[in-house]
């Protein structure tokens, strides 16, 4: 995992959230907006949370260049608005390693993990020159057979799921395939870093608001 200059054992799911994860958009969850996660006994449920259906990155979408393609608006505010209600359950802890993470980054380490078991893993916090990965505020999803049609589309349905539920991972941004996306979806492209890692065809860069550091008490739900 490059420099950026911007920047255990799977549980069993309940058939509706197996079904959730197998959508080819991948379902993933919308909560209330900035919002830690809740404290309450591990293994619990919290009944009737948001759930949101990430819409896939469209092909057919306006290039910023031949090589990139991006979310339009309208595909964002489907994705933000097509809800439905149901039980979640706790998540446990994700294929990466969570030290020094975040509330909110954990949170979205713990979902990737839970909901794309094709990602076997996610770097988190290590040195750099900008704060969000040596404050625990951003994670990378390392995408398998990146430079593939199905790694770019892997990549692709995970920036989906991190910009459709920005809310509920106080999101700052994401970075995928040279292009940084705003808390909002808007997209900018990045300058040449000179490699696939430094420029993100590699993983995706989700960075949150980090939401301070776990005191021990939390719980996850997905």
């Amino acid at each position: 995992m490059g420099k950026h200059r911007l920047a255990r054992p799977r549980r069993r799911w309940s058939v509706g959230v197996v079904a959730l994860a197998a959508l080819p958009t991948a379902a993933i969850l919308s909560g209330s907006t900035g919002s830690a996660p809740t404290r309450a006994p591990h293994g619990s449920l919290e009944c009737c949370a948001e759930l949101v259906a990430a819409a896939p990155i469209n092909v057919a979408a306006t290039p910023i260049s031949a090589h990139y393609v991006v979310m339009t608006q309208a595909e964002l505010v489907a994705s933000r608005s097509a809800v439905n209600r149901t039980t979640l359950h706790a998540l446990p802890a994700g294929i990466g390693v969570e030290q020094g993470l975040q509330v909110k980054t954990i949170l979205a380490e713990r979902l990737v993990s839970a909901y794309f078991p094709e990602i076997h893993s996610i770097g988190g916090v290590r040195p750099d020159a900008l704060k969000w990965h040596p404050n625990g505020m951003a994670i990378d999803v390392m995408i398998p057979n990146y430079q593939s049609p199905e790694g770019k589309e892997l990549g692709d349905r995970i920036a989906a799921f991190a910009l459709a539920n920005a809310d509920r991972l106080d999101l700052n941004h994401v970075i995928w395939r040279r292009i940084i996306y705003d808390h909002a979806g808007k997209p900018s492209l990045m300058p040449n870093l000179g490699g696939d890692d430094a420029n993100h065809y590699t993983h995706v860069h989700i960075a949150t608001n980090g939401g301070g550091y776990p005191t021990g008490d939390e719980s996850y739900f997905g």
